[in-house]
């Protein structure tokens, strides 16, 4: 943690989109090409650090990837065990899988000698409720962070209100405004190909239901307005962050662009002469 003094919270009112930042872009324009790429480019002056993973000290393996993969959404999960003890746990290993059939993950690091309570429970009771956090509620999330014995209910420290879900046994958490009632659909053992051991459990849950406030929502779309919704970030360490300003980026379309592309990268590479798509993914 940081021992510099820290500045209040800024709760933000209001989410706004700017451009984006490098709206003049064109295909196959280099990155030195912009006053802010090439001040990026400059760093490949210091050079790299290059860490084999299989020789590199796990918890600090860890301290690397957690604060290099960032920004990160959390999983903030409901379970019950198979003895109706109600669990709550934050989960940064978390990500939509697929839409069709819609799939989301969680990744649970095992304890050295058993499982993390999220991930028995769902393997026994094969249902879980994930719950995005928003900034009005991340400290009461972050209590159930503490390392509370088996048999006692995180609930009971963070302040948050159960809500009874529609179609799984695991409560929904009230305050959050946008929750998914999950069936397990597959947990998978990650083995360390060193010790042979399983370390993590990754989650595989199929949501059922999703339950979203309405004054959280995108009135003429019907979805989550992130402006509104405010979900925090996971990065490295204990640090979290909220967004900041959006900006949007379009997909280029082919037929659209095809008359730029060979003007660029000339007629015979826009349009394949010559060649096979053989192998192309």
């Amino acid at each position: 943690m940081t021992s510099e003094p820290l500045q209040p919270f800024a709760h933000t009112p209001e989410w706004k989109y700017t451009e984006s930042p490098n709206p003049g872009f064109k295909f196959g324009r280099k990155v030195d090409e912009t006053p802010a790429g090439m001040e990026w480019l400059k760093g490949l002056e210091s050079g790299w650090e290059i860490m084999d993973t299989s020789k590199t000290d796990p918890g600090h393996l860890y301290k690397i990837l957690t604060a290099g993969i960032t920004p990160r959404p959390v999983a903030f999960v409901s379970s019950v065990s198979e003895d109706g003890v109600e669990n709550l746990g934050v989960f940064s290993w978390f990500n939509q899988v697929s839409p069709t059939p819609p799939v989301i993950s969680i990744s649970c690091t095992n304890h050295p000698t058993r499982l993390k309570d999220t991930a028995r429970n769902i393997r026994a009771t094969k249902n879980f409720t994930v719950n995005i956090i928003s900034e009005a509620f991340i400290e009461n999330a972050n209590a159930c962070a503490i390392d509370a014995p088996t048999y006692f209910s995180e609930w009971e420290l963070t302040g948050l209100t159960k809500e009874p879900s529609i179609h799984v046994k695991a409560p929904r958490v009230k305050e959050s405004a946008f929750s998914m009632e999950c069936e397990l659909f597959q947990a998978i053992d990650i083995v360390d190909p060193k010790s042979l051991k399983a370390t993590n459990t990754l989650i595989l849950g199929y949501v059922k239901y999703i339950h979203m406030r309405k004054d959280t929502m995108d009135p003429t779309r019907g979805i989550p307005d992130t402006g509104k919704l405010k979900p925090i970030c996971r990065l490295g360490g204990v640090s979290y962050a909220k967004l900041g300003d959006g900006y949007q980026i379009p997909r280029p379309a082919w037929a659209n662009v095809f008359e730029e592309l060979k003007e660029k990268f000339g007629e015979d590479a826009v349009t394949g002469k010559g060649k096979t798509t053989e192998g192309k993914l």
